[in-house]
C-alpha cells in the first residue's frame, strides 16, 4: 500500500483497490465490490496524482457510482521528471487520451466479476485531465455522459490568446507550443467526431490558469455542434461562480467545493441511473 493510499478515509480505503492496467497505475473504488455499478473514469490535473481529492471518490461510491482514477503519464506512481511542467502538457494529454480504451477494456476483465457496468460509464477530469477527456470524446467511444472542471476544449485559445485578441484577464501560457502540435491535440479542431452526450461543466469565472472566457467560447462551439447534429444543446450543463477562493481560482473550488461536488454527484447519478448501496457507510 502506498503512503498516499494509506491516508485515504477509512470508509473509502476499505472499498478501494490499487492495481495496474499494463503500465497505467489505477485506483478503483466500488460501493460494495459485488453489485454491478456504473463507473466514472476520472483524470486528475497536472502536477498531482490519482489519490487527490478522496472526498470526491467517497461521495461517488456512497451514491452508488464506482470510480476508476488513473495517474496521468509522468505523474504519481509513474512520475517522470519534467512531465508535470507546462512544456509537457500536450505529451501528457495525447498519451492519456490513447490509454482510455486500455482502461475501459481492463474494467471488463473477468476477474472483476462484472462489478463495473460498462453500459453506464462516464468520463471526467479536472484541468489537464478535463482537456484529455474532451479530446477523447472527439473519437468513437461508449461513454454515456461526461463531467469536466476548470478546463477547456479550445487549446488554440488557451495557448495563443493574442490570436483572438483575448481580454487582458486571459493569462498567457508560460511556454510556447508549436501551432501544428496544438491543432493535433485540440478538441475544438476535432468536433466533427464529438457525439453529443450529457456534459457537466464547472468553472470559476476568475480562473487564473484556464480563463473562463476560453472555455465559454469552446462551449459556444460545442453547442453549435450539438444543434447542427440534431441534438439538444441543453444537454450541456454549465455552472460557474464569480469567485471560489481556491488557489489561483483553479485548483479545487475553495469555499464552494461542497456545492461543486454535490452538483457532480447529482448529475452523474441521474445520467448513470445510479442507486446508493443497500448499506450506507
Amino acid at each position: 500500500m502506498t503512503p498516499r493510499f494509506a491516508q485515504l478515509p477509512s470508509a473509502l480505503s476499505q472499498r478501494t483497490r490499487t492495481t495496474r492496467f499494463g503500465d497505467i497505475p489505477v485506483l478503483l473504488a466500488h460501493p460494495d465490490w459485488s453489485t454491478p455499478a456504473p463507473v466514472l473514469v476520472w483524470l486528475h490535473g497536472r502536477t498531482v496524482n490519482k489519490e487527490l481529492d478522496p472526498g470526491r471518490y467517497l461521495r461517488l461510491i456512497r451514491a452508488g457510482i464506482a470510480v476508476c482514477a488513473i495517474d496521468l503519464p509522468g505523474h504519481g506512481e509513474r512520475a517522470i521528471e519534467g512531465w508535470d511542467q507546462p512544456a509537457k502538457t500536450l505529451d501528457v494529454l495525447d498519451q492519456a487520451a490513447s490509454e482510455i480504451d486500455i482502461v475501459t477494456d481492463a474494467l471488463a476483465d473477468a476477474n472483476f466479476k462484472s462489478v463495473f457496468d460498462l453500459e453506464r460509464t462516464a468520463l471526467g477530469g479536472m484541468s489537464l485531465g478535463g482537456m484529455t477527456a474532451l479530446r477523447r470524446l472527439c473519437d468513437a467511444h461508449d461513454f454515456v455522459s461526461a463531467a469536466v472542471e476548470s478546463t477547456t476544449g479550445w487549446l488554440e485559445g488557451l495557448y495563443f490568446p493574442a490570436s483572438w485578441n483575448a481580454p487582458a484577464n486571459v493569462p498567457h501560457w508560460p511556454v510556447q507550443h508549436d501551432a501544428r502540435r496544438v491543432e493535433k491535440s485540440d478538441p475544438a479542431q476535432h468536433l466533427l467526431g464529438f457525439r453529443p452526450l450529457p456534459l457537466l461543466v464547472l468553472h470559476s469565472e476568475a480562473d487564473q490558469v484556464v480563463a473562463w472566457e476560453v472555455q465559454r467560447r469552446f462551449l459556444d462551439m460545442l453547442r453549435h455542434h450539438y444543434t447542427i447534429n440534431g441534438a439538444d444543446a441543453a444537454m450541456i450543463n454549465v455552472k460557474t461562480w464569480p469567485t471560489t477562493g481556491a488557489p489561483q481560482e483553479h485548483s479545487g473550488f475553495g469555499t464552494i467545493a461542497n456545492e461543486a461536488k454535490t452538483l457532480q454527484v447529482e448529475f452523474l447519478s441521474r445520467r448513470l441511473r445510479a442507486k446508493p448501496p443497500a448499506e450506507a457507510f
